[in-house]
């Protein structure tokens, strides 16, 4: 089974994240994510390529709303031909209140677009469930706290 090629674009300005240990570790992370078949069709062992956008939350607001009716910002959305938009308001907002770095929730979050690149839903349980005890599984093997 061949991996798809990951790509990590930053879109937001100074943002201090240092991007290639942040692919080194996503990159660790894939096998793993792979492995972990979801409820629903899995496409990410059809890709060849999955690229993950960091943007703004008013950039991930209006995604948001253009595609899922809903103008909020949230921290990842995930489209099933490889892109990944994550948020990197939200991971500093985020990782503020869970005691660790905006690198590192930032990864969560690119962890949780491939698990529904192989087939994860997170919008009924218990594959919610399931598919965050996995994530969290994965993201601690490879950026342990």
């Amino acid at each position: 089974m061949s991996l798809p090629k990951l790509e990590i674009f930053c879109h937001v300005d100074e943002t201090g994240l240092d991007l290639s240990d942040l692919r080194q570790k996503l990159e660790s992370a894939l096998p793993e994510c792979m492995a972990q078949l979801g409820t629903e069709d899995p496409v990410l062992s059809g890709l060849a390529r999955v690229e993950f956008s960091i943007v703004s939350d008013e950039t991930i607001a209006r995604v948001h709303g253009d595609f899922m009716d809903d103008p909020t910002p949230t921290d990842v959305i995930t489209f099933h031909h490889g892109d990944v938009l994550v948020s990197l308001d939200t991971a500093e907002r985020e990782s503020g209140e869970h005691g660790h770095s905006a690198d590192r929730e930032l990864l969560l979050y690119m962890i949780h677009g491939l698990l529904h690149l192989n087939g994860h839903t997170d919008l009924v349980e218990p594959a919610r469930t399931e598919m965050h005890k996995q994530q969290e599984r994965i993201l601690q093997s490879v950026y342990p706290r």
